[in-house]
């Protein structure tokens, strides 16, 4: 193993030969560095993307906010380096190293990777490589630290299940510190690796996939998961915060420019709309509100801390905050007179009225993001978002007279039932938000389209249904670019290859593993990026294993089929989200969780009283 000595070496030497050595200098304003002892229980934070994609990451900062927080315990954090620092990390021997001290890897309890997406799995499995950690959890050491993933692409973790050897299932804030005392008091008794990880399995939300078995039906279907350990339990139950602790005020301050650089504060965490395409309005359920003073106070802190000048209220649906009009109110005065812009993502139009706009009157403007999702009304009842074209035109017009010039509209396609007519209803939305725009600002505004493709994810309604076809995907978009052309409408959609990747590996099952160590041994990394994705790679590793990923998205499913997330349990039971799939196709529409409860079983699941605790406590 390689020195803290010779990392600095290898950093003195080589940082003037990469591209962005930022990324990997460390000594942010706000960093944590805490001495190393015996006792403590370290942590290495990763997250399998650049640095510029990965630091300002909500979720990791709030992991290592949580820890270092703790006197017996210190976390540190790495990111994927980019293909330059790869090369070299190579060539010279060097393993992976966190940045806070510039220490291997492999000397940690723990290596904590944070998966939003799935396309980031051969990186994880890149990552562990260059560790110099054995990829496979069956070879590893007893001096290797422990490897944990969690985030939302874990809400299916069976295509990793060979290389994690814990995952987190659900919220992090309390479960960390769960893990940290197992890990104390095991490593006190002197308990081996493999007897700390089956202990890790005891708590609630921990799922280890050493402990389950798996079998298969002739079909390829899945016949049934056991738990090799303990039968009796037979699901692994997510876990989920009641009360969620203050924000991160104590942000890093990178060291080069990343992809946001600004104060996030999370005002509320899950939605009650229950859109049925959605899958992070199902995992993060039930909602739950902070209050309008802690929030406050976090961004008062939080600019203080920083010296940013922009700040990001976060939520599913921001506007669905029940406090929002006060909310505003005083952030507007706070912006004021601490000198900075917010934004507001994920607003709904069907939540605008007059006295909400009325309270963003004097706001710095920037960017104003809608998401309208569909155009017909048809597949506006099908996804249950059911807003009228009169909605959308008027809350748009409210946008450009008070001052927004900037606009960007998310739409899908590929939902279940939908026709080409339904398409086109997305192209003369457009037209008419355009003439909208050239009519009150006078040709001074600028339009953005945004559209993808529907990836039927697990733990949605949409789960049994099938992914579009690449040739009728293609049809789709070239009815909306024929229409939009010449328009100065700015369009952009998602690449299929992607889509199709995204989609095989979200809904794969344990057979999947083979293929994504096969394809990270092609050469597969970066598959996030337009510029490093090669579909050839992956196309490769699934011939080499024999696997056709057809089966696994363009099949629609069998009410009882068994699905390889079947034992992970969100909370919502599948029965309803079954029940939300048949309204679908009947364009039916279901009551936002606040007007009516519609008994999708997280109230029965962690015996609480959503309502109770949907109002900020």
């Amino acid at each position: 193993m390689q020195s803290k000595l010779a990392i600095d070496q290898f950093l003195y030497q080589n940082l003037i030969n990469i591209k962005k050595p930022g990324r990997y200098t460390g000594g942010e304003f706000n960093q944590i560095k805490k001495e190393w002892h015996p006792q403590i229980i370290k942590i290495a934070l990763a997250f399998p993307d650049i640095y510029d994609i990965g630091l300002p990451n909500l979720g990791l900062a709030i992991l290592y906010e949580e820890i270092n927080s703790r006197e017996d315990a210190l976390a540190e954090r790495l990111y994927a380096p980019w293909t330059d620092m790869d090369e070299l990390l190579q060539q010279s021997d060097i393993p992976l190293f966190t940045l806070e001290s510039k220490t291997s890897v492999k000397q940690f309890d723990i290596l904590g990777f944070s998966i939003p997406y799935e396309t980031l799995y051969t990186n994880v499995i890149n990552m562990l490589n260059l560790a110099q950690i054995p990829i496979h959890s069956v070879n590893r050491k007893p001096e290797d630290p422990i490897i944990i993933a969690g985030g939302h692409a874990c809400f299916n973790p069976e295509p990793m299940h060979s290389f994690i050897d814990a995952f987190v299932i659900g919220e992090g804030e309390e479960i960390i510190h769960d893990v940290i005392d197992c890990l104390k008091i095991n490593k006190k008794a002197g308990i081996d690796r493999d007897a700390m990880i089956d202990h890790l399995g005891e708590i609630s939300g921990i799922y280890i996939p050493r402990q389950f078995g798996v079998s298969f039906k002739t079909n390829g279907t899945i016949k049934e998961f056991i738990n090799i350990t303990n039968p009796e339990k037979k699901t692994i139950k997510k876990r989920f915060v009641k009360k969620l602790p203050p924000p991160v005020s104590k942000f890093l301050v990178p060291n080069i420019r990343t992809v946001h650089d600004r104060v996030v504060v999370e005002i509320m965490r899950g939605c009650s709309r229950g859109c049925r395409f959605c899958q992070a309005g199902i995992v993060t359920r039930p909602v739950r509100e902070r209050p309008v003073e802690e929030i406050l106070d976090s961004v008062k802190s939080a600019v203080k801390n920083t010296g940013y000048d922009e700040v990001s209220l976060l939520s599913l649906s921001t506007s669905d905050y029940s406090q929002i009009k006060s909310l505003l109110l005083e952030i507007n005065k706070l912006s004021r007179d601490l000198t900075f812009e917010f934004s507001l993502p994920s607003l709904r139009v069907e939540t605008f009225d007059d006295d909400l706009m009325d309270t963003m009157k004097g706001k710095r403007k920037g960017n104003f993001t809608i998401a309208p999702e569909a155009a017909s009304e048809k597949i506006r009842n099908s996804i249950n978002k059911p807003i009228s074209d009169e909605d959308l035109y008027q809350t748009v017009g409210d946008i450009f007279r008070m001052g927004w010039r900037n606009l960007k509209l998310y739409f899908m396609i590929g939902f279940p039932g939908e026709t080409f007519d339904d398409v086109d209803k997305i192209a003369e939305i457009c037209l008419k938000v355009n003439s909208i725009c050239k009519k009150i600002l006078k040709g001074k505004g600028k339009i953005h389209i945004s559209i993808n493709t529907l990836i039927p994810k697990p733990h949605t309604a949409f789960q049994w249904s099938a992914l579009d076809q690449k040739e009728i995907v293609e049809q789709k978009y070239q009815i909306l670019l024929d229409k939009l052309r010449k328009t100065g409408l700015k369009i952009d959609w998602s690449d299929y290859n992607t889509t199709y990747l995204e989609a095989v590996l979200s809904r794969g099952d344990r057979r999947l593993a083979n293929v994504i160590e096969s394809a990270w041994k092609n050469g597969a990394k970066f598959d996030a990026w337009h510029d490093q994705f090669q579909f050839s790679k992956w196309v490769d590793a699934f011939k080499e294993n024999s696997i056709d990923p057809g089966d696994y998205i363009y099949r629609s499913r069998e009410e009882n089929e068994i699905f390889p997330w079947d034992h992970i349990n969100v909370g919502v039971n599948k029965e309803y989200l079954f029940n939300e799939f048949i309204l679908s196709k009947e364009l039916q529409t279901t009551s936002d969780c606040r007007e009516q409860c519609s008994a999708c079983g997280i109230q029965a699941f962690y015996s609480i009283v959503c309502n109770q605790i949907r109002e900020p406590i």
